[in-house]
């Protein structure tokens, strides 16, 4: 007998017969011998539609409101999903997040997770009951209702299984597995059969959109295994696993690629000791996550300071920056939302070299022009154009053969 968390997207859940099925695959594996806990999203397009409705009455909401109100997304599906077990003939018990409890820091629409109760759980999962959670949720030691950010169903299941000590993890998607780059831009991408933590962990970083970066993160601190598959199939997934000594013989294991950050550039700012620090300070004391940074000294002892965030930081980032930036005595703030950052990633880059020769040659026969680039041991980045980031991901696919 395993104890098995079930993780369900939220395409999984996105209409009553896919909720319908949700509820038939976890009672199958009830029967089949498993203990079962299932960890849900919102309905898919639900989040957004409440966000939607706040942002109709003001573009900046305050975030702990945000929470109470992206938070009902979870308990519609978790109670729906209840539901449909209990009337299909199982037995099921929908808890939110503070019910479970789950108990987070104070950080509103992106808290951190700092203990998990399972008592209540394991409690119904001995009496055969299956617990279904919502994900996403959690609560801070004033009583507050939080959320974990977008795709943060994925670490609330990851944490849930953490704590119960459970045997498998499993992340049910409208994809069947992780594959070598998005299947609808590039037909050829490959399923993969398994790929290693630090390998999902820059490609979820990076864009990849099958885990949330911060559920690998937990589940390679806290040793737990992780399986990507289909809520519509019964094939075998994709395992995320720990390192082995074949996976080194891959230079690329996949390419990712995301178009949802935006570039800004603090131009022209006096060339001096402390300019960035305090630059960058005012941003993370604004809870606001800073991906890409590079900095161009020009001769005039001036710089330009040129960083990404999230689209979705970039209104609040421009409000905090131009005040800031007028103070420091710089030019000006400029910014642009249509970039796309793609990157290639594989451990096989700790012992091969010329793999950024390759990339940038690559990028340079289709006329790609490079804006930004960053790296790491094992992968390298590159902000350029959105309108040419098919191009470029299917060029990089074939140029490390990744294809099936």
């Amino acid at each position: 007998m395993a104890l098995i968390v079930m993780k369900f997207g939220g395409t999984s859940v996105g209409s009553v017969e896919r909720i319908q099925n949700v509820a038939r695959k976890a009672i199958a594996a009830q029967k089949a011998g498993d203990q079962i806990i299932i960890v849900s999203s919102a309905m898919s397009g639900e989040t957004n539609k409440l966000i939607a409705l706040a942002e109709q009455i003001t573009k900046l909401p305050d975030p702990r409101e945000m929470d109470q109100i992206v938070a009902t997304g979870e308990n519609v599906a978790c109670g729906l999903v209840a539901i449909a077990i209990n009337s299909l003939g199982g037995k099921a018990k929908s808890y939110t997040g503070f019910q479970v409890p789950v108990y987070t820091d104070k950080a509103f629409m992106k808290a951190r997770i700092s203990d998990i109760r399972p008592e209540n759980l394991l409690k119904d999962v001995k009496a055969g009951i299956i617990p279904v959670v919502t994900g996403f949720q959690g609560l801070d030691a004033d009583g507050n209702i939080t959320t974990l950010g977008r795709g943060g169903s994925d670490l609330s299941a990851v944490a849930v299984a953490a704590a119960v000590k459970a045997d498998r993890c499993d992340i049910y998607t409208d994809v069947d597995g992780v594959y070598t780059t998005d299947p609808n831009m590039c037909p050829s991408a490959r399923k993969l059969t398994k790929i290693t933590h630090e390998e999902m962990l820059e490609a979820a970083s990076l864009g990849a959109k099958v885990l949330q970066t911060r559920s690998v993160e937990f589940a390679m601190k806290w040793k737990v295994p992780l399986q990507v598959r289909s809520s519509f199939s019964d094939a075998p997934g994709t395992m995320i696993v720990e390192e082995t000594k074949d996976m080194e013989g891959l230079v690329a294991s996949n390419v990712a690629y995301d178009k949802n950050e935006a570039k800004v550039t603090v131009q022209k700012v006096p060339d001096k000791p402390g300019i960035a620090a305090k630059i960058f300070k005012a941003i993370g004391d604004a809870n606001i996550n800073i991906d890409m940074i590079v900095q161009n000294v020009s001769a005039d002892s001036t710089t330009d300071l040129t960083f990404t965030v999230t689209k979705a930081e970039l209104t609040r980032t421009k409000a905090l920056i131009e005040p800031l930036a007028k103070e420091l005595g710089a030019a000006g703030v400029a910014t642009d939302s249509n970039i796309a950052k793609i990157s290639v990633v594989g451990l096989g880059m700790r012992s091969y070299a010329g793999v950024a020769g390759r990339m940038f040659e690559a990028l340079a026969r289709e006329g790609i022009n490079i804006l930004m680039i960053s790296t790491s041991e094992i992968k390298i980045s590159v902000v350029i154009s959105d309108k040419y980031t098919e191009l470029a991901v299917r060029t990089l696919h074939d140029e490390f053969k990744l294809g099936g």
